[in-house]
């Protein structure tokens, strides 16, 4: 058994029920091929880098599974026949990506700084020895 992602993009009309039932359908598909989905992640409506369709917008998707090459390839083959999935994308997770993966859930970036961020970075103390000498001569 291999890791596996696939991040896959559905219809923009779709609505968020249909969204989940196609994700719950497209991970049938790796359970029937004697596959494990470890994880679903649905990243909601994104506008697309260019148009795939005549549409500028689409649903984003990212399942992660485990499951021998070929249901991998055969999922990759469905994806393909089903007329709501815009483009997708099956990729091999190997050693590297999954340490990557798992130091990124254990480590959560810091918080972001609420009230507002100063525009000019703090000035070094010289420096501000010598602006405070400079406005005293005025």
């Amino acid at each position: 058994m291999n890791d596996y992602e696939v991040t896959y993009i559905l219809r923009p009309n779709l609505e968020e029920a249909d969204v989940d039932a196609r994700a719950t359908a497209i991970g049938e598909i790796i359970k029937n091929q004697g596959g494990t989905v470890v994880n679903i992640e649905k990243l909601g409506r994104k506008r697309l880098a260019y148009e795939i369709a005549d549409l500028r917008e689409g649903n984003y998707v990212a399942m992660q599974f485990r499951s021998s090459g070929e249901a991998s390839r055969e999922l990759e083959r469905l994806l393909k026949l089903q007329e709501d999935v815009l483009r997708a994308l099956v990729i091999h997770l190997d050693k590297k990506a999954l340490a990557a993966m798992a130091h990124a859930a254990a480590n959560p970036p810091p918080p972001m700084p609420s009230g507002p961020v100063p525009l000019t970075p703090p000035m070094h103390p010289a420096d501000r020895e010598r602006a405070q000498v400079a406005s005293d001569r005025v």
